[in-house]
Parts: structure tokens; sequence; C-alpha cells
């Protein structure tokens, strides 16, 4: 079943973005697969901050995801995985929205207009770091047409991790 997708635009975070970011992921839930509690404004500050500088870089980064009326719901987007672990010197494609915003299609629509960034700016292809637990987001990638490539226990939580990836280019398909 294809349902219609709702209006979304993404926009690259404003300092002002760090505040509502850091209201709308107050919540346990939002964060269960992110630490399990909400953040300090700082992080969100340092986030925002980090983003600009990779649009400015790269072309791409974490977006801050507005509905038509132009409310913030949180972020979609791409940056470079930076651990040590994992998909490194990949990219990786990412989202979050606030409890209130979950199962209306927002991410979905988000992160169809990331993938179409992406390719604009030439990006070969992408990967997203999902827990193993997190239904809602695997749900995210298969609707996206990614695929499961790998599988890591996460150093710090010791949790299953899932990498899905999508290939962007022309000609190649998902591993």
């Amino acid at each position: 079943m294809n349902r219609v997708l709702p209006d979304v635009s993404l926009r690259v975070p404003t300092h002002e973005d760090a505040v509502a970011w850091h209201r709308v992921f107050a919540d346990p839930e939002v964060m269960e697969f992110h630490g399990g509690r909400p953040a300090e404004l700082s992080v969100y500050e340092e986030l925002t901050a980090r983003q600009r500088r990779h649009d400015a870089e790269l072309g791409f980064c974490l977006w801050t995801v507005l509905d038509a009326s132009g409310e913030v719901l949180g972020f979609t987007g791409a940056q470079p995985w930076e651990r040590d672990w994992g998909p490194r010197g990949e990219i990786e494609i990412g989202w979050r929205l606030g409890r209130a915003h979950w199962g209306r299609g927002y991410v979905t629509a988000a992160a169809r207009l990331t993938l179409e960034r992406l390719r604009a700016a030439g990006v070969p292809g992408v990967v997203a770091m999902v827990d193993a637990r997190n239904e809602r987001s695997i749900a995210v990638t298969r609707r996206l047409g990614m695929h499961l490539a790998e599988t890591y226990t996460t150093p710090v939580s010791r949790r299953e991790g899932h990498c899905y990836r999508l290939h962007l280019t022309e000609g190649r398909h998902a591993a």
C-alpha cells in the first residue's frame, strides 16, 4: 500500500534549532536508542554547529525537518560516520523526530528528500546504523530500499546494531 507522504522541507540547522531539537527530543521514548535519556542543550548546540560545518564543507548534513506549517519536527540527513568501529569512512543517513510526529510518514518523506540531495551531491551510497530492536527505523530503511549488509555489536552498549546499505549511483545495487 502506497500512502501519500506529508509535505516536509529541510533546512540547514540554525542556532535556534538547537533549542527546538532539545525540546522535541526531551522524551525518554525518543531517546530510547540514543542513550536512553534526554541530552543537555549544549549537546544540540554543538550538533547544530557541526551540521552547519558539514553543509558548508560537504554540501549535506543533518537537516532540520519542518512540516508544512514550519514547525520543527526533528532532523534527517547524512553525515560521515566518525566512530572508530562500524562503516568507517562511509556516509550515514539518519533521522530523529519528536514523539508527537511519529507514524505520520514524516521520516520517510524527509529521508527521501535527503537521498535526492545526496544523489545531487554525488554521494555514491549511504549506510544507516540502526539498533536491532528499533523496529520503526528498520521499517524506514525498508521503505527507502535499503538492505541489511552487516551486523555489529556496539562497543559501549554491547547491543546488536544493524548496518543497512543503499547505493545511490546508477547501475549499482545494494549489497
